[in-house]
């Protein structure tokens, strides 16, 4: 029978081994021998399903029998499995059932995970409490196999006892040399070593600063972040095997991270910009903006959607867009906005112009990263109305990017802005992307959509001041005609009705941002603003 496994990592037990084992004093029998010690406490629980993500595995080793391992509803036999670390004589499995108990289920042991013997099986179980006593089995995994049919079982709590091999693994992992520090910034600083060896196998390995451990991984590689500029640190890294030996530390490394500087990175950023004309018509803007950004010499440029109008047909892109902004292509990472969807197939011009650049993962969203910077680029089309196909799969991919990265400061950019002053006002229909940013300690959103430029405080999920918010900033400023404005937000701190290019000044710890107007002039200017 194939099982289909969830690894479920120990949690830590929140009392202690002596407080577990009080908890389940009440339950002791005389059978019990004199020599059993508790072998269960925080041990690695895995289970063959789990009915949600507050049903795991390891709420059955917790020493709390306020909470359980509840299986999925399925028709195949389904398990839990402990394992102790090291082999042991087992004497007694308590089993403390939840509800919904099963009444039917089997106790198996096992050397290695793989080939188990049976200790004990149940068939007319009740529920409550079952102490299994007496047993005479031996080896390091104790699995219960559910034999009960019908809907999922609850298990509140899997006590195992008996006796330690005095020939149990007490051999610890050996860490070879090979130790390094990879890239460091003003915040962060990259570390890796040479995986180290067991005679059982590595399970994690701890990672200390200046003596203290600061993070446990599975990998031979750390990223440290949230560092302080200018300061030197220690590193050193010990192995963890599954019995709970740990190694000496590896050799020592070193890290100074360098003071941030103004100016480390430029960047260029519009929206809403090529009109169809070209530089022959004075009146025609996307030139004298995209003069602007080559005067800037950035590092990259950002676009934030409706690139290219009126359908952003490919022979418009052609024609006019690459005649300008199009100088920048290979620093560009563009988003789309509406007009790019009112192509014959939405989107199909824009993706065959930008290609891989504005989808190198085949999706119209993805991330990019600058020094100590993560950009994430969406799609905001797919939450307007009509073009809601892939909206929750954009957000449950925005939601593991945020997750995963390991940057400093984080900047999102998208067309359609949640708070605007301008004649679209604000977007409900990207309030689930705004949260999402707001929880994710984003720093820097850019949008456009709104022909005019506007710059707000940090703002919070309902767009109130707050200083652990983002700054917001509509750049729509990019070469289309203008749209009128309207009452300020109160949370707005510049609204102009003009053409520019949004100059974004990067550090290692923060960020500075201008608008420059068609002719270089500074229009506006932000604070200093440090990263969360």
């Amino acid at each position: 029978m194939v099982f289909e496994e969830y690894d479920v990592n120990a949690r830590l037990a929140t009392v202690s081994t002596a407080a577990a084992a009080l908890l389940l004093t009440p339950l002791l029998t005389a059978s019990a021998q004199a020599s059993d010690i508790l072998l269960s406490h925080e041990k690695q629980v895995v289970s063959s399903t789990m009915s949600d993500a507050a049903s795991g595995a390891d709420n059955a080793a917790d020493g709390d029998t306020a909470t359980s391992w509840t299986s999925a509803a399925r028709p195949d036999p389904q398990w839990i499995r402990m394992d102790l670390g090291q082999r042991a004589a087992v004497h007694r499995v308590l089993l403390e059932w939840g509800a919904g108990p099963a009444t039917a289920y089997r106790v198996e042991v096992s050397d290695d995970g793989s080939q188990w013997r049976q200790a004990s099986l149940v068939t007319d179980g009740d529920g409550g409490v079952d102490d299994l006593t007496g047993l005479s089995a031996h080896g390091r995994f104790v699995r219960v196999v559910d034999l009960t049919p019908g809907a999922g079982h609850s298990l509140s709590e899997l006590a195992v006892y008996g006796v330690p091999d005095s020939t149990g693994d007490t051999t610890a992992p050996s860490v070879r040399t090979g130790s390094a520090v990879g890239a460091i910034t003003a915040t962060t600083a990259e570390l890796s070593w040479a995986e180290a060896t067991d005679n059982i196998g590595v399970t994690g390995y701890d990672v200390l600063r200046d003596g203290k451990v600061i993070a446990t991984t599975t990998t031979p590689a750390y990223t440290d972040t949230g560092l302080t500029p200018g300061t030197a640190y220690r590193y050193s890294v010990r192995a963890r095997d599954a019995a709970g030996n740990v190694s000496t530390s590896a050799d020592e490394l070193k890290a100074t991270t360098p003071q941030g500087k103004a100016g480390t990175y430029v960047l260029a950023a519009a929206g809403d910009i090529a009109a169809q004309c070209t530089a022959s018509d004075s009146k025609c803007v996307h030139p004298k903006t995209a003069a602007q950004v080559g005067a800037m010499k950035p590092n990259a440029v950002i676009t934030m959607g409706d690139n290219q109008y009126d359908d952003a047909h490919i022979e418009d892109f052609q024609k006019y867009f690459d005649k300008t902004w199009g100088k920048f292509k290979n620093i560009m990472h563009p988003v789309p906005g509406n007009h790019e969807t009112y192509d014959h197939t939405p989107l199909g011009a824009y993706k065959e112009y930008f290609g891989k650049t504005a989808t190198p993962n085949g999706k119209t969203y993805y991330s990019w990263e600058l020094g100590n910077w993560h950009f994430i680029a969406l799609d905001s089309t797919q939450f307007d109305k009509g073009f809601a196909a892939g909206k929750s799969e954009q957000l449950a991919w925005l939601k593991q990017d945020l997750a995963a990265n390991k940057k400093g400061c984080v900047a999102a950019y998208y067309h359609h802005p949640r708070f605007s002053s301008g004649d679209h006002g604000d977007n409900k229909t990207v309030a689930d992307i705004w949260s999402t940013l707001v929880n994710g300690k984003v720093d820097l959103v850019l949008n456009g959509h709104d022909h005019h430029y506007e710059r707000f405080a940090p703002q919070n999920v309902d767009g109130k001041k707050d200083p652990n918010g983002p700054v917001q900033i509509i750049g729509g400023t990019g070469g289309m005609d203008l749209y009128p404005v309207h009452a300020e937000h109160p949370s707005t701190e510049k609204l102009l009705s003009t053409f520019g290019v949004l100059r974004l000044d990067l550090t290692d710890t923060g960020f500075a941002t201008k608008l420059l107007g068609t002719d270089g002039s500074t229009l506006d200017s932000s604070p200093a603003y440090t990263c969360h």
